[in-house]
């Protein structure tokens, strides 16, 4: 049958001509005489014949195949009873050219033969060809039965062809099955599974009676297609009519009420399901382990399947995804393991969750060791599996092994584009991500939401703005504006091009938000300095419905420390635990000796780690180190640089952080020291670099290097430079260098990255136009200072984003009021 739909009515059966010499004719496959009765006398001998036995022990087709010559040799190949069992167990076992060879030659077809072969059609070949022997079912006179439109309807179900299953929707109702319980029960799960729920449903609510299996057909169609409410309410609905939920009602509502994460109504069903005697079953175990593991009750899914008789892969595999979605991926692991190790057989699914838990680790040993069981498994050509392949090499920070995953991969789908868009996008490789989405576009891939909020973040770190804008128009051409994630990575992204005020009004122009909205908002003004702002955010969130996560308090935190509010810092972090019980992480602890350590507390910040009631961590005394650096404590920065060093020895960071901190109080033979040590131990300064975009082109700048083609311009405009702000009160700050002549000191300080980026952007664009630029490093106090003077002389704006934060210089004034 072509794959162009046709209405039934002009369906015909295949023929085949045949020519004498006279004339030609065309004649049909078989002319069905219903005329003879269809009751046909079978001798009992034929029944007890062992080849009899033989088929209905049978249980493969080669097994099948063994049988055959036993039926052909004893002459039972034309018994009415072997034809009849041999179509049955050939379209059992997907053979479908072997049953058609068995019913062909038949003069007189039973219409129990024409039923077997319609289910096998529709069991295992085409929809089309299903549809075609349908037709030649009607043409050949053969009374249809009810089961012939249910198997054709679940076909359609399953392959979600709507407008053919109206089609046999239509001939049922032709053929006088619109009453039948059974037929109406198979047009609503079709209609459920096309994602129709709606007609669904008007097609159980005509129903004169409705048996267990009607109700059970709707409750899973509306908790499949993600209206697990109403799945929850018809069940009420259903046991109020008398009817009593079975297995097959628990294992439909559990993945809804999981959907909902509702503890409350799971604790019911599971209460039902030991009232009822069902908790036996291994498929209403393992529903009730995905259950409890998804409404963050991890604990109870594992004592339920520790309790479990019997357990099948999916039992492994719902708590493996328990321990990964709970965020405990170290678990998952050792359960993974222990699944292996007690011979469980591993599914696509399983990889695939414990990829997630390796991608979570950042663990590429595991990584590998599952990469190779996969190859193993056979495996590895499975699009789903391979996708989760790229996202863990790429958490790995092994892109480039994900990158060959991605080339090898035969079938490419949108997901596998946007695994690695992201991968490229996680690692800093920012015109690799981009190119692969241009790619993909060329290759008439529509994006997704996915896909945006994969690229997004990737131009977010270019902080361009003209990209920015480019990627917006996208997105409304694409009508992905009104997705949440995607106009939250819009706002993250215009934040991070130093458009705080267009954020903002994206952030007002949505009707819906995410927690993750509110925190991309007020992490936003944090980094811009305006901590007010994130503070009066923060308090405005509160009163709404969507409650402050572990996140936010880390954002607000940290705006406050950039801001200098020491009061309303303390006040989130009590307020973190007291009113909404979440326990403080390594990164709160950090955020408030940063916030405490940057308004010089720094004997608080020192005791408030001695408090502390979780051992302190890197992050805890980098703050602290960093505080000290600005405020010039030798002693405190001694003791957090030496428990630093201890925690992560090969950081040269950190050392470099001590050294400034011995500079500034002139302490230069111990300045030496850690220069010597961070020489031995073959540690390097991370070299400053500052970038600026210019022309679909971005320009690199490193301190001291003359490599830039403008080099030459850019150093003698800044001696010129340099001279009027030092007119205008500028003064360089020599004191962090030494052993050298006070003029070199000066030319030294006037080649950091940041000065040479600005210089070669007043000297490339035009007066009065913005000047954008990243460095990777802290801004230093001299650069800052001088920024400030440039910006006044020159009359320009100077956005300058550094690694914690951005500084909006202007008439010779920072955002940051000099609190940074």
């Amino acid at each position: 049958m072509s794959s162009q739909i046709l209405s039934f009515a002009s369906l015909r059966p295949t023929t085949t001509t045949t020519t004498d010499s006279s004339n030609t004719k065309t004649t049909p496959h078989h002319l069905h005489n219903h005329s003879l009765s269809q009751r046909v006398y079978i001798p009992s001998h034929v029944y007890k014949h062992p080849a009899a036995l033989l088929l209905e022990l049978s249980t493969s087709l080669d097994e099948l195949y063994r049988i055959l010559p036993l039926i052909i040799k004893h002459g039972l190949y034309s018994e009415h009873l072997f034809q009849t069992k041999l179509v049955s167990l050939f379209c059992k076992h997907g053979s479908l050219i072997d049953a058609a060879r068995v019913f062909e030659p038949i003069e007189l077809k039973l219409d129990a033969l024409y039923h077997t072969m319609l289910k096998g059609y529709a069991s295992n070949s085409s929809l089309d060809d299903a549809l075609s022997f349908f037709c030649r079912v009607k043409y050949d006179d053969v009374p249809l039965v009810v089961y012939n439109f249910t198997y054709l309807l679940k076909v359609c179900g399953d392959k979600g062809e709507l407008r053919r299953g109206k089609q046999i929707h239509g001939q049922l109702v032709v053929h006088g099955f619109s009453s039948n319980l059974f037929a109406m029960t198979g047009v609503a799960n079709m209609y459920a599974k096309c994602r129709q729920i709606d007609e669904a449903y008007k097609m159980f609510d005509r129903m004169p009676e409705r048996d267990l299996v009607s109700w059970n057909t709707i409750i899973s169609g509306y908790a499949q297609n993600g209206l697990a409410r109403m799945a929850l309410e018809l069940v009420v609905r259903m046991h109020e009519e008398g009817r009593r939920p079975d297995l097959v009602t628990i294992v439909s509502i559990l993945p809804a009420v999981a959907n909902i994460r509702s503890l409350r109504i799971g604790k019911a069903v599971h209460g039902y399901v030991m009232r009822a005697g069902l908790e036996s079953f291994v498929n209403i175990s393992t529903a009730l382990i995905d259950m409890y593991s998804k409404c963050g009750s991890v604990g109870t899914a594992r004592f339920i399947f520790d309790g479990m008789g019997n357990r099948n892969v999916v039992s492994w595999n719902s708590m493996i995804a328990g321990y990964v979605e709970g965020g405990n991926p170290e678990e998952a692991m050792k359960f993974f393991q222990k699944m292996l190790d007690e011979g469980v057989e591993p599914t696509n699914v399983t990889i695939m969750e414990a990829l997630h838990a390796c991608a979570a680790l950042g663990d590429f040993e595991w990584g590998v060791f599952i990469h190779k069981l996969l190859d193993r498994l056979k495996l590895g050509t499975d699009v789903s599996v391979a996708n989760s392949l790229i996202s863990m090499y790429s958490k790995c920070k092994k892109v480039d092994i994900a990158a060959n995953v991605f080339k090898n991969l035969q079938n490419k789908t949108r997901v596998s584009w946007n695994a690695m868009i992201l991968g490229y996008a996680q690692n800093g490789c920012i015109n690799e991500a981009l190119n692969y989405f241009c790619e993909m576009r060329s290759r008439n891939l529509i994006p997704d939401s996915f896909t945006m909020v994969s690229v997004i973040p990737a131009l977010a770190e270019l902080s361009v703005t003209r990209h920015a804008k480019c990627i917006h128009a996208v997105v409304i051409r694409g009508c992905f504006d009104k997705n949440i994630f995607v106009t939250t990575a819009l706002i993250d992204m215009y934040a991070k091009c130093g458009a705080i005020d267009t954020a903002r009004k994206l952030f007002d122009m949505m009707n819906e938000r995410h927690v993750t909205t509110w925190n991309a908002m007020i992490d936003a003004y944090g980094t811009h300095g305006v901590g007010k702002a994130a503070v009066e955010l923060f308090n405005e969130m509160q009163k709404g419905v969507i409650k402050p996560n572990d996140i936010t308090f880390t954002c607000i935190i940290s705006a406050c420390s950039h801001s200098g509010l020491v009061v309303e810092g303390i006040r989130c972090f009590t307020s973190m635990k007291k009113d909404y019980g979440i326990e403080p992480t390594m990164d709160h602890y950090g955020a408030m000796v940063d916030l405490l350590g940057r308004a010089g507390h720094l004997t608080e910040a020192w005791d408030f780690i001695q408090r502390m009631p979780i051992e302190p961590g890197i992050t805890v005394f980098g703050a602290m180190l960093g505080a000290c650096k600005i405020h010039k404590n030798v002693e405190l920065g001694e003791k957090a640089a030496n428990r630093l060093f201890e925690l992560n020895p090969d950081e040269g960071g950190y050392h470099v952080l001590l050294a400034n901190i011995y500079a500034s109080a002139s302490m230069w033979d111990k300045v030496a020291k850690v220069r010597t040590i961070m020489e031995d131990k073959g540690l390097q300064k991370t070299p400053g670099c500052s970038l600026l975009e210019l022309r679909n082109e971005v320009h690199s700048f490193y301190s001291g290097s003359t490599s830039h083609p403008q080099s030459k311009r850019i150093y003698a405009f800044l001696e010129t430079l340099v001279d009027e702000i030092k007119a205008a009160g500028y003064v360089p700050d020599i004191n962090s260098i030494h052993d050298v002549e006070d003029d070199v000191q000066e030319q030294l300080l006037s080649s950091h990255s940041e000065k040479l980026a600005i210089a070669f952007g007043l000297l490339n664009t035009s007066p009065g136009s913005t000047i954008h630029i990243r460095k990777n490093l802290r801004v230093c106090g001299d650069c800052h200072n001088a920024t400030k003077y440039i910006s006044l002389v020159s009359g320009r704006e100077i956005i300058v984003r550094d690694m914690h934060r951005f500084h909006h210089f202007k008439n010779g004034i920072c955002s940051c009021g000099d609190y940074w």
